[in-house]
């Protein structure tokens, strides 16, 4: 029988930077000799994060809705999948931003009595900023993300001014049951030590808690030209979760972006909560992320279909007017 796989979860609202971390984690923490597993979840139907994530690990990924939403049958034969296939050194848990981790912790626990994992420390990313923006502070899956956190990591740390990093830790010692660890990080570089943390001072999920946590199940509406995108002709995925709303797009590998055109479209969509994806230009790939800080780029190996996701529009965007744009930043059009 194989010994147990230590496992983290890695959470964090959108924007957090949970999936740098995690790419960070791949390609400096993991020994060379060492084969990870990554169970990656995303809010919309289009994924986006396990395209961008490197070499190294073995990825399985569960789109359309959280993992809190997902678990059961899809969240188990996934998981038990990944183990059985890859056999890790190490599993690697990242959650939508907004899903809820009581659930997941539930779940965890079941396959750790079962002997296939032992539980680590829960690492939750947090950008101070984000105590600022009502949006993201009265969000029910902020705080449970941050009460069910072993380790509290202020995160995008060198974005933010001194005041808002010891507004955060204030916050932090607030939270109940208190962290093992209240830490600041940037550029996705978080400590590898701190994923060998066992869990203990945030404790297991209470079961009758999580089954009493308020959640809401996204409602998906999908408008689709065909079984799959035509050059031209992108397939489209809307979701909704609460007050939370989400767009994808799938392009056919035929269609090529104009870089400074699609820059532009990004740009104009920074007052959304979040906007990545992964996009062919010319004979590059591009992982793009566009939010408040800005819009940055980085090549990636992934060679496929371009597939962009806006979370949470802001009020003058609607899903018609982003696709017409970005129709119009491909060569040619």
């Amino acid at each position: 029988m194989s010994a147990p796989v230590p496992t983290n979860l890695i959470t964090g609202f959108l924007g957090a930077g949970k999936t740098t971390a995690i790419r960070h984690l791949l390609a400096e923490a993991r020994p060379p000799d060492e084969r990870w597993a990554v169970l990656v979840n995303e809010f919309g139907d289009v994924g986006v994060d396990a395209a961008g994530l490197g070499d190294g690990a073995a990825v399985e990924e569960l789109p359309g809705g959280c993992l809190c939403c997902t678990l059961g049958v899809p969240f188990r034969v996934a998981l038990a999948r990944l183990l059985r296939r890859s056999r890790p050194a190490r599993l690697l848990i990242e959650p939508t931003g907004l899903g809820h981790p009581a659930r997941i912790l539930d779940q965890l626990h079941e396959f750790e009595e079962q002997g296939a994992l032992t539980r680590h420390a829960t690492l939750t990313l947090i950008d101070p900023r984000q105590l600022e923006d009502p949006r993201v502070a009265a969000h029910e899956a902020f705080h449970d993300q941050a009460q069910l956190a072993d380790i509290l990591i202020a995160h995008k740390s060198d974005l933010c001014t001194e005041a808002q990093l010891a507004a955060l830790t204030r916050w932090a010692h607030g939270l109940y049951p208190p962290k093992r660890g209240i830490e600041r990080a940037a550029h996705g570089r978080i400590e590898a030590a701190w994923l060998d943390e066992p869990i203990g001072r945030a404790g297991p999920a209470d079961p009758a808690a999580s089954a009493e946590a308020p959640h809401h199940h996204p409602e998906h509406h999908h408008e689709r030209s065909g079984p799959a995108p035509e050059p031209g002709r992108p397939v489209r995925a809307e979701q909704s979760g609460g007050d939370t709303a989400a767009c994808g797009w799938l392009f056919h590998p035929e269609d090529i972006f104009e870089r400074n055109a699609l820059l532009a479209v990004l740009e104009g969509l920074r007052g959304c909560q979040r906007t990545k994806g992964v996009v062919r230009t010319g004979s590059d790939w591009l992982r793009v992320d566009a939010d408040s800080d800005g819009v940055r780029t980085e090549a990636v190996a992934w060679r496929g279909e371009s597939r962009l996701e806006v979370i949470g529009p802001a009020p003058e965007v609607t899903w018609d007017g982003v696709e017409a744009q970005l129709l119009a930043a491909r060569r040619g059009s």
